[in-house]
């Protein structure tokens, strides 16, 4: 079975606009001659890969299967070209990385200093992502390594156990909660919070837990770090969660108190995962040993 790349984008265009129209125009071609390309694909496959209407069109599960790695083979071309373009600057190898939050702020940027100070060739592509989405894209083939927190689902992928944080809350010096050794997070949902950006993966974990109870989070500002978010709970701006080992390096110098969390969550174990450790490159490999040595720290 031949399948055109012209075919691919052009199938892709189609189920990300819901259109047969638009997806045409996505493409710079005519609608009869996307008309015939769908025809002819659908012809070859043995199988309807759209359902049309008056509203447009929408996947078949074939359609659904086709999109779907349709995107896997013009995501990897796109990988392959930048990476031939960096060959060619002399670069020799290049490293996409999907991570949380704690793992991107606490414990990469040391190993990462490592790894590069011995792979002048190579470059990281790192990215800040939700578990549940890194677990999707290592198993997609979108990223190369990932580092995950949590309890997430990783069937059908090699895992190492990384590192270990506790989430905390800090407040300010003399708030009612400080008087507490440990509060379970319902409880502070009744006061103003600091949380990070609304890209962060933090933010997005935390308003799910906030849902889970039915609850939501009193957002009174946003800030881009962890730094800045201990600066705004000194300052009696709000309250605010974030990993343990941050929250003790701030609370050296500012006025904060850190009360723990009972909840089960809390306490989240790191993990790195990947397709198939002996399928990387040896550079890629390189990267798994020094996080391997960090854990070990």
């Amino acid at each position: 079975m031949h399948f055109d790349l012209v075919d691919l984008r052009l199938f892709v265009h189609i189920a990300e606009a819901n259109s047969l129209t638009r997806g045409a125009e996505r493409s710079h071609m005519s609608l009869p001659a996307a008309s015939v390309r769908i025809k002819n694909l659908e012809e070859g496959i043995g199988a309807k890969l759209l359902y049309r209407s008056s509203q447009g069109v929408t996947l078949t599960p074939p359609g659904q299967a086709f999109a779907h790695h349709a995107r896997l083979v013009l995501h990897q071309l796109e990988h392959l070209r930048g990476d031939l373009q960096e060959y060619a600057q002399g670069v020799k190898g290049h490293l996409r990385v999907f991570a949380s939050t704690t793992a991107i702020t606490e414990f990469l940027p040391a190993v990462l200093r490592r790894y590069l100070a011995t792979h002048p060739d190579v470059n990281i592509d790192l990215r800040e992502r939700l578990s549940s989405d890194i677990v999707r894209a290592v198993s997609e083939g979108q990223t190369d390594i990932g580092i995950i927190s949590g309890n997430v689902r990783t069937e059908g992928l090699e895992v190492l156990p990384y590192r270990k944080d506790r989430m905390v809350l800090a407040v300010p010096v003399g708030h009612a909660l400080a008087r507490h050794k440990a509060v379970p997070f319902a409880d502070t949902l009744a006061c103003d919070h600091v949380g990070l950006h609304e890209a962060s993966a933090m933010h997005t974990f935390l308003h799910q837990r906030a849902s889970d109870l039915n609850r939501a989070i009193k957002l009174r500002i946003q800030v881009g770090s962890f730094e800045a978010a201990c600066r705004m709970i000194e300052a009696k701006v709000g309250i605010g969660i974030l990993p343990e080992s941050a929250a003790l390096r701030y609370r050296k110098t500012m006025a904060i108190r850190l009360v723990q969390l009972k909840d089960d969550w809390a306490l989240r174990h790191l993990h790195v995962c990947m397709r198939s450790l002996e399928l990387l490159p040896a550079f890629a490999r390189d990267l798994v040993d020094l996080l391997r040595a960090d854990a070990d720290e």
